[in-house]
């Protein structure tokens, strides 16, 4: 091969190429001409800066060697004194290149070979980014292609120009899908690798079917209709939250279609998944009962800020609003948000009983008062001594039976209490030998840290060797139940939320700078 040979077939080549590849024409010609360098490089030697330069119009090819000027020259090969330099040039400086054209060469089988590697290699290279480039901005969208193959469970799915990977747990349980099968399926992710851009799709993610909804639903397609929420248990069960900014439309109605042909559509393409469609409501209690259907509610208890509610039931509605297998309300958690407990109205009653009962015997014993003010206290919605310490006095004065001089022995009790507790939990910590600078933690307080510093947590270090969950707790299936494990602060209602900016202004304090290090430090001690 030399590098004279036919210019016109040499462009029709790199025409073809890109063509077929789609790629950029240049892409093919730049690596063309990496691939004559290398391959010069092998004649003219190794050290020597070889250039090649295909003329993309004409296909006329051109070999320069580049020696580039020095003070002291130590590669003749690459380099030139800056005196022989000016003697080529007066002009050239300290950096700059000089060029001199190189004879063709003619190629033996070796370095053809490998001009040709170097070639497949780039182009390999500009495919890849390309298919990259294409399906980054696809994730979040439906996608079809044929199944070309089936490895260990993992459905390879053939795009065109790429291919997809269905993994074995985003698939339908129990859905039959075959080699040659054409299969719709949501991009949940697009990664770039050193071995070509992985698309991996889900049929289980519930934006799938939101997705679906919105093909088969003009209305969701235009915007009039908003998917709010989509909860799954794929085969089997779905939910749904679905609004519309326009009055005048059923939202419900809209995404059944007429004789459910809409919602039918999503089914099947879903593998018979039963779809429960929920209308949303910006009133969170309104929204979960809505998503409990068809189970009758009494009566909703919302706690926003432990994003916790109880849900309470006719007792011949318990198990229809639980589910088989508890699917229901797990539906309905994941819908809301919410974590949803179900109970009926007789045990419902019992604890309200509970409640009463421990909060009156508390404030009997703390306030040193008799059970009739301590029951008028409950009623009246006070459920802590931090509660009556520092609430504005008239709202306790106001209460019928009280006066302001009442109010204010109750108040001074409650406050002169809370200092005593603090004084002891203050000394409890110290001899559990505490670290001052724990209780710089914002919003950390002293029972917290006592509590803490029971399950061996002292030092800012040891907090911000933690995670969340051993704040707050964890659930997770143990042989296929539900285990609940209780975190150290628990019974204190810390949020996930707040419990990771705990840890976060522990680990900035030790001067750790991201969560693995925090990790391998408590992994280490």
């Amino acid at each position: 091969m030399a590098v004279t040979a036919n210019k016109i077939e040499l462009m029709q080549i790199a025409d073809a190429v890109a063509r077929e590849k789609s790629i950029d024409r240049m892409v093919v010609i730049e690596a063309m001409e990496d691939a004559l360098s290398r391959a010069a490089r092998s004649r003219y030697g190794a050290e020597t800066n070889v250039r090649a330069e295909i003329d993309p119009k004409t296909g006329e090819t051109r070999l320069w060697r580049l020696m580039e000027v020095v003070e002291e020259v130590e590669n003749d090969s690459a380099e030139i004194s800056l005196a022989d330099a000016q003697r080529q040039n007066p002009e050239a400086e300290i950096g700059d290149f000089l060029s001199d054209p190189l004879p063709p060469v003619d190629f033996n089988r070796v370095a053809a070979l490998a001009a040709k590697q170097t070639i497949t290699q780039k182009v390999r290279d500009a495919e890849r980014e390309n298919q990259y480039e294409e399906y980054k901005d696809r994730q979040g969208e439906i996608i079809s292609g044929l199944i070309k193959r089936i490895e260990y469970g993992h459905v390879i799915v053939d795009l065109g120009r790429a291919e997809a990977v269905i993994r074995r747990d985003q698939q339908i349980p129990r859905e039959p899908l075959r080699q040659g099968d054409r299969v719709r399926a949501y991009v949940a992710d697009v990664r770039r690798e050193p071995r070509g851009p992985q698309i991996f799709l889900s049929r289980t993610h519930p934006q799938f079917m939101a997705k679906l909804f919105e093909q088969e639903v003009p209305e969701v397609y235009d915007g009039v209709i908003e998917i709010k929420a989509a909860a799954r248990d794929p085969g089997s069960r779905a939910k749904i939250g679905v609004y519309s900014n326009d009055s005048s439309i059923d939202p419900v109605g809209a995404c059944v279609g007429m004789r459910g042909s809409r919602v039918q559509a999503v089914v099947s393409e879903m593998a018979g998944e039963r779809i429960d469609i929920v209308p949303w409501s910006e009133d969170t209690a309104t929204f979960i009962v809505n998503a409990l259907a068809p189970a009758e509610v009494a009566k909703v208890v919302l706690d926003e800020e432990m994003e916790r509610v109880e849900v309470v039931v006719p007792d011949d509605q318990l198990s229809l609003a639980i589910g088989r297998r508890g699917q229901n309300v797990r539906l309905a958690g994941q819908l809301s948000g919410f974590e949803i407990d179900i109970m009926t109205e007789e045990e419902e009653s019992e604890k309200r009983q509970k409640e009463y009962a421990e909060r009156s015997a508390l404030f009997m014993e703390v306030l040193d008062v008799d059970e009739m003010i301590a029951n008028l206290l409950v009623a009246e919605g006070f459920a802590r001594v931090e509660e009556i310490a520092y609430v504005d006095l008239d709202e306790i004065a106001m209460i019928e039976g009280f006066d302001e001089e009442t109010a204010e022995e109750l108040q001074a009790r409650a406050q002169e209490y809370l200092e005593r507790e603090r004084a002891e939990l203050d000394e409890k910590r110290r001899e559990m030998g505490v670290e001052d600078d724990l209780l710089e933690i914002d919003g950390l307080d002293l029972k917290m840290i006592v509590a803490l510093a029971e399950e061996g947590v002292k030092t800012v270090e040891d907090l911000a060797g933690c995670v969340a969950d051993d704040l707050t707790g964890w659930t997770e299936r143990v042989d296929g139940e539900k285990k609940h494990y209780e975190g150290m602060l628990e019974k204190y209602r810390v949020k996930p939320d707040t419990a990771e900016a705990m840890i976060a202004e522990a680990r900035a304090k030790v001067g750790w700078d991201d969560e693995e290090e925090g990790e391998e430090a408590s992994v280490s001690a």
